[in-house]
């Protein structure tokens, strides 16, 4: 089947936090909404048919999990990733970000320390201080338009903060980085010197541009995956998080039944009846639209970076090899973090994430999200332009 990506499809009555909160979040509702991970874009035919079968049996009681969902997912990984995950690894969970949040509640206890690696995914921050941890930071370091891990720095901030836990962001999000597995075994060793267990947000794995290749964390070594908790989903390959459907891949079967007590604590055991046909659905049939839908995210990507080339060379791009978001480095505008969010919003009127949201390093830059028509994508980025002409003639 063909996929038409240029299809702009109205959200205004789709209850779209994307859409329906941008007065909330910026201050004005007259912007264009380039910033949360959501996509513009419809979800596979088959996902949408499975729901809507699924909607017409009305009857919505408790719902059970079939093998076939668990089939499902285990096949998708042996098949991209040629990772061979077992049915009893799995636990369910609504997101991947109350996940997180319950990992640390499970495995650590109020003031112990975690690991991040900033600018990253903002949720991060929130999870750990919300339990009570301290943020321990690792700070990435840009080199030649490109972020790489400081493996001393993280030597170091093991050794004297005694963190308990590391939050890695693979695929990273914002930098786009999708790690080679060299950078991974590194991180790995590292932690398994101090003690460390690693926490892998893989959400935006299977959003791969052409040459790069998303590597799981745990199938590197049974060594990683006994000193690891995968955190999957669908929801951002298939545009499906308002579903909220996740799965916590945990090899290791002790730390697997802590954290399974933990969902049991809080009776978190069931999936939404929709976001369970879903997954299965996505998994099984919708690989023909994520790799049509890859072809168009790199159209997409190809024409902003050589639009900001060519016509507005004071904002640098961070090219990613992975996910739907740009982190653009806006530095050479020299606008304090709160100018150059009133730049964006009140002259450019685009509703970008501000780069502080995402911790140390992320002064400067604003990160934009590029999974949508064409037509909105150049719309944004002709307000950019229009708006740095104006602003700095």
């Amino acid at each position: 089947m063909k996929y038409n990506f240029d299809t702009i499809i109205d959200r205004s009555n789709n209850y779209s936090s994307k859409w329906d909160e941008l007065e909330v979040m910026f201050g004005s509702k007259d912007l264009l909404p380039m910033w949360v991970a959501d996509m513009d874009f419809k979800s596979p035919q088959p996902v949408i048919d499975a729901i809507v079968k699924r909607a017409e049996q009305g009857i919505f009681g408790y719902t059970s999990r079939p093998d076939t969902y668990h089939e499902a997912i285990i096949n998708w990984f042996a098949k991209r990733y040629q990772w061979e995950v077992k049915e009893d690894w799995f636990v369910y969970s609504p997101g991947v970000v109350p996940a997180l949040s319950f990992i640390i509640n499970t495995f650590t206890k109020p003031g112990d320390k975690i690991i991040v690696q900033p600018p990253v995914y903002y949720p991060f921050f929130q999870v750990i201080e919300n339990n009570g941890c301290q943020v321990v930071t690792n700070p990435l370091k840009l080199l030649n338009q490109q972020y790489v891990m400081d493996y001393e720095d993280l030597e170091a901030k093991l050794k004297e903060s005694q963190a308990k836990l590391l939050l890695l962001s693979s695929p990273h999000n914002p930098g786009g980085r999708v790690w080679h597995k060299e950078e991974l075994r590194k991180l790995g060793k590292i932690c398994l010197r101090h003690g460390v267990l690693v926490i892998s947000d893989e959400i935006h794995g299977d959003l791969i541009f052409k040459g790069n290749k998303h590597i799981p964390f745990a199938s590197i070594t049974e060594e990683f995956a006994q000193n690891s908790i995968t955190c999957t989903a669908p929801s951002k390959t298939f545009n499906l998080a308002g579903l909220q459907t996740s799965n916590i891949i945990i090899p290791n079967q002790t730390l697997r039944e802590k954290f399974a007590s933990t969902m049991t604590n809080f009776h978190l055991k069931r999936n939404n009846a929709f976001g369970l046909v879903a997954l299965e659905a996505a998994y099984k049939y919708g690989e023909e639209w994520l790799e049509q839908l890859i072809a168009y995210l790199e159209g997409n990507l190809d024409y902003l970076v050589e639009y900001f080339a060519k016509r507005i060379k004071q904002i640098k791009v961070i090219k990613p090899e992975g996910t739907y978001l740009v982190w653009l480095d806006c530095r050479e505008l020299g606008l304090t973090t709160q100018e150059l969010n009133d730049f964006m919003i009140k002259e450019a009127q685009v509703a970008l994430d501000s780069g502080v949201w995402f911790g140390q390093g992320g002064q400067g830059f604003m990160r934009i999200n590029i999974a949508c028509p064409r037509a909105l994508l150049e719309e944004g980025i002709k307000r950019i332009e229009k708006a740095v002409k104006l602003h700095f003639k």
